[in-house]
């Protein structure tokens, strides 16, 4: 019987300096450009509206995003802390120096050339690192031989607003939910609404707030196509947001959230990790493909 082999792709060499460019040019595109999934749910938020000063809300921050995207400046003061996903072929072959490193020159070179605020300090003395370095790089091995760059500049306040706590099993669906809506209730205005919610459920700790991070990554308005008993959790906890109130920028109205987005795995028998990672409106991530 013949069995037919499998063909790998053949191994590629790509050079650091291209891994650089690219981030560079994420990192600042991501900034000025707030996306077109984005303004879309924003727009379509604007018609199902109802407080006069929601709409108001609104309208400005659509005519912020055209303004930032048009003269090329940052669509918030906040250029954010770096965060990068990067997919790695394992066929790929990164020459020409450090995988890690060349991210991090990207991250410098962005935010030196796009004029972009650095955020970046010692957590105890509180001085400045002065380029928006390190950046948070979450590397991924996975089949083919391209790498993929995320690049996700995260503004400190609706980080702020964010959190991870490990549930007893018998807590369920309904004690995630309660997690997920406690927080958001709590936040109120300080992650700058409308905002977007990202939950990872299962997994370890630190696995459940990779979880949390990647979902918001997700285009906004996209349906969960891999599960729908998420589906179903991110329709009724959206609802829900958006009966608090609390309304865009936090002064009242229906938007609170432009969506909830959902991603799990499988964890241990006797935990049921859950994390909520809050965005803000500007809701930032580019991405390519070497």
């Amino acid at each position: 019987m013949d069995v037919k082999k499998k063909i790998r792709p053949a191994v590629r060499r790509i050079n650091c300096k291209y891994i650089t460019a690219a981030v560079r040019d994420l990192f600042i595109e991501a900034n000025t450009d707030l996306g077109a999934d984005v303004i879309f749910a924003l727009q379509d938020s604007l018609t199902k509206e109802e407080s006069p000063v929601g709409k108001q809300v609104l309208e400005k921050i659509i005519e912020n995003a055209d303004i930032a995207f048009r003269n090329k400046l940052p669509v918030c003061q906040d250029t954010g802390l770096a965060v990068v996903f990067i997919e790695l072929g394992q066929d790929a072959h990164i020459i020409g120096g450090d995988l890690r490193l060349s991210v991090e020159e990207g991250v410098r070179e962005a935010y030196a050339d796009g004029f972009l605020r650095k955020s970046v300090c010692d957590p105890l003395s509180r001085k400045n690192t002065g380029d928006n370095t390190p950046a948070i790089i979450h590397v991924e091995v996975v089949p083919g031989n391209r790498l993929k760059i995320i690049a996700m500049p995260k503004g400190g306040g609706s980080e702020n607003m964010s959190t991870a706590c490990m549930l007893t099993p018998s807590a369920g669906i309904e004690g995630i939910k309660q997690v997920v809506l406690e927080r958001v209730l709590q936040a109120g205005a300080n992650p700058c609404p409308p905002i977007i919610v990202g939950v990872g459920i299962g997994g370890s700790l630190e696995q459940a707030c990779i979880l949390a991070k990647k979902a918001l990554l997700r285009p906004t308005g996209e349906e969960n196509r891999k599960d729908e008993r998420l589906a179903q959790m991110e329709k009724e906890l959206l609802n829900n947001i958006n009966k608090s109130g609390i309304g865009p920028a936090g002064l009242g109205g229906r938007i609170t959230a432009l969506a909830v987005n959902l991603e799990m795995m499988p964890c241990h028998i006797a935990s049921l990790p859950v994390a909520v990672n809050i965005q803000c409106h500007v809701a930032r991530h580019k991405e390519t493909i070497i």
